[in-house]
């Protein structure tokens, strides 16, 4: 099994599935030389084989993927960031679109390959929640270059390849980066329990997400790369909550007063995060996920939550 990106979180959590599963797992990297040291998954260092792999380079995915000779192909890397992502358009469409191609080019015909596409594809959408078959209309660089990986699924099934196009939403977890505002939460309400801060800055509190656990989603990959038949699926909670659910749920798990003795809200809105509250909010679908392959989230939003803070505050030995 090849696995890009493997050194990000959702390559983390495969490689370690499909190690526990007893499969034979090869990753690929920009960069080999101690970078899941540096990923802080020293867990998988000696297990994991590393190939180089630059998705702006072709020729480094043909070798990496002649070298490992896969059976499957879990094609995760990609920029991840969308605001990064969309200001740098050029860049994101020839990473995410023709890195995509290269692997799939150097695949071959028996190869099975999962490709990552996003609820960002859906973009300006007109209903809530979002299946396979909404209408796409992204809205940003990134989306649209994921829109073109998610029609190459399709282009290439039609050909008799066995290819899936996982459509996921946000999913976190403690290794997610702190940029993203899952994360930039749980780390900043663990440094006021650790008395390292006394306020933490956010965007628009009402703005509503589709979270799950990176771990219920890459298990999910599994499942449709390994069944019967490829398709499109929707890999989603189905649930919407807010960014204001997220911060009560972290200071409860934190054991810490949302409120400073003199009575100040220690959330205060940073205009920099600030985004609009969509009238059509990303909460997808996961009905065929569900039906199809039997697919289940074992993680609610509440676990997801404490799991973050307990990690964060186990970083900064917060009490």
């Amino acid at each position: 099994m090849l696995i890009t990106g493997v050194t990000g979180q959702d390559g983390g959590y495969l490689a370690e599935q499909l190690l526990a599963d007893g499969d034979e797992v090869i990753g690929a990297v920009r960069t080999p030389q101690d970078a899941f040291e540096q990923a802080g998954l020293e867990l998988l260092a000696g297990r994991v084989p590393l190939l180089p792999m630059d998705l702006l380079d072709g020729d480094s995915i043909r070798r990496a993927v002649a070298e490992a000779a896969p059976d499957e192909i879990y094609h995760l890397a990609a920029p991840t960031f969308v605001p990064d992502a969309a200001s740098r358009p050029a860049q994101t469409r020839a990473a995410i679109v023709d890195g995509s191609e290269a692997v799939l080019a150097a695949a071959g015909q028996d190869v099975r390959v999962l490709l990552a596409a996003s609820s960002e594809v859906f973009g300006a959408c007109e209903q809530t929640p979002q299946s396979e078959r909404t209408p796409m209309r992204p809205r940003n660089a990134y989306g649209e270059a994921k829109l073109a990986v998610h029609r190459m699924g399709s282009r290439e099934r039609e050909r008799g390849r066995f290819v899936v196009s996982a459509i996921t939403y946000n999913h976190e977890s403690p290794r997610r980066p702190p940029r993203f505002v899952t994360r930039s939460i749980t780390q900043g309400v663990a440094e006021i329990a650790a008395g390292r801060a006394e306020r933490l800055g956010v965007g628009n509190q009402d703005a509503v997400r589709d979270w799950s656990h990176a771990r219920d989603v890459v298990a999910g990959m599994v499942l449709a790369l390994r069944h019967e038949q490829p398709d499109d699926y929707v890999f989603a909670s189905g649930v919407g909550h807010t960014v204001g659910q997220l911060l009560e749920l972290a200071f409860a798990a934190a054991g810490v007063e949302r409120r400073l003795p003199s009575g100040e809200d220690r959330v205060y809105t940073e205009e920099r995060y600030w985004r609009p509250v969509e009238e059509h909010p990303l909460i997808g679908d996961p009905t065929k996920a569900r039906t199809t392959l039997g697919w289940e989230p074992r993680t609610s939003f509440e676990q997801l939550v404490a799991e973050m803070v307990e990690a964060d505050m186990a970083r900064l030995g917060a009490a």
